[in-house]
């Protein structure tokens, strides 16, 4: 049950992080959308391990093989199966944990839940199934592409080390020339350095991704449950390791005047209705109303550490967990594409249910 989102483009995910393959199955895409290969292979290249140095060295080339769904290069209207066969297993990395319990991992929570636990790599509690998610997103942005939709994630914050200005003010063409995905080179170069030195150190650090999304239309979300903002930060807070989802002003917001944050409507050339601020970050309740969305996905640290641990074992004594394996110091450069599926998936249903929702 869990593993499934969406009411009209509807995805399941399915695999474990030492299994044979992970993979999605996508329902009520419509027919017709041009199913671009090389695009859905270049988003998954860029979710995928051993990118840099900051990142984990497991080496998987993330390649997907269609299985159903798909006909001389467009949708079929029925169902679509993807699969990424996992090629980089080193599930002895693992062995050492069968009985134990890392510490902020989904180790004692899978156990309490099930009575049994895939422990090689956390099983399907591993972010490895978000390359299914990224493989579905990509989709999800073909589709959106046609009305003008563009969604674009960057890094704006590692530690405490953060980008101190706003959107508009960057140049987030320039988020993929560099290893952190962070569109202001000086910054870039920092955090890089920091991530690096935390990794020597065999630790960990968070962060946080932004995300705009450009072109869509007023009228999309729904009333009362099924806000608009709602799917997003619950979009967002199912991603692996997110501790907070902001839209907008966010919590900043506190800090104003009603008669600051309020924004004005006004007509503009074409006879369209604009805001002239948008604290309401393109969504008023819980409908998009035109303008840009934005929003911040916060980032903990990796829960993974290359230094011992006090833990307990399933049989409740005490335990050391020593830090082996191949893990991110890092999360946040690697989900940036994440967070951009995310927002995809939600918006590629919202898109549908509004057509299904008036004459």
């Amino acid at each position: 049950m869990g593993s499934t989102y969406g009411k009209i483009f509807k995805i399941s995910t399915f695999g474990e992080s030492h299994g044979v393959g992970i993979g999605v199955i996508v329902e009520g895409c419509p027919a017709g959308v041009d199913f671009d290969t090389d695009f859905i292979q270049s988003e998954l290249t860029r979710r995928k391990p051993g990118q840099s140095r900051i990142t984990t060295q497991r080496k998987e080339a993330d390649e997907f093989e269609v299985l159903s769904g798909v006909f001389e290069g467009k949708t079929t209207g029925t169902p679509i199966a993807l699969i990424i066969r996992n090629e980089d297993q080193r599930s002895k990395d693992y062995s050492h944990i069968a009985a134990q319990f890392r510490p902020s991992h989904a180790d004692y929570t899978y156990q309490v839940k099930y009575g049994v636990r895939d422990y090689r790599g956390g099983g399907r509690s591993s972010a490895r199934e978000t390359a299914a998610r990224v493989a579905a997103g990509a989709l999800a942005k073909l589709l959106l592409a046609n009305f003008g939709v563009n969604i674009q994630a960057y890094v704006s914050q590692v530690g405490a080390m953060k980008l101190d200005k706003f959107y508009t003010e960057l140049d987030l063409t320039q988020t993929e020339n560099n290893a952190v995905r962070c569109p202001d080179p000086e910054m870039a170069e920092k955090m890089f350095n920091y991530i690096d030195d935390v990794r020597k150190k065999g630790d960990s650090i968070g962060g946080v991704v932004n995300c705009v999304v450009k072109g869509v239309p007023a009228g999309w979300g729904e009333p009362v449950f099924d806000k608009l903002h709602a799917e997003l930060g619950k979009a967002m807070l199912s991603i692996n390791a997110v501790k907070g989802f902001e839209y907008g002003s966010g919590f900043d917001g506190v800090a104003m005047l009603g008669s600051e944050h309020n924004d004005a409507f006004f007509v503009d050339d074409k006879g369209e209705v604009h805001t002239r601020s948008n604290h309401s970050g393109g969504i008023q309740g819980g409908i998009s109303n035109g303008e840009d969305i934005y929003f911040k996905v916060a980032f903990k640290p990796v829960a993974t550490i290359m230094q011992d641990q006090e833990s307990v074992d399933s049989h409740g004594d005490p335990a050391v967990v020593q830090g082996k394996g191949r893990h991110d110091p890092c999360v946040v450069p690697r989900a940036v594409p994440i967070v951009e599926a995310m927002a995809a998936l939600v918006l590629a249903d919202f898109y549908l249910r509004n057509k299904a929702s008036k004459l």
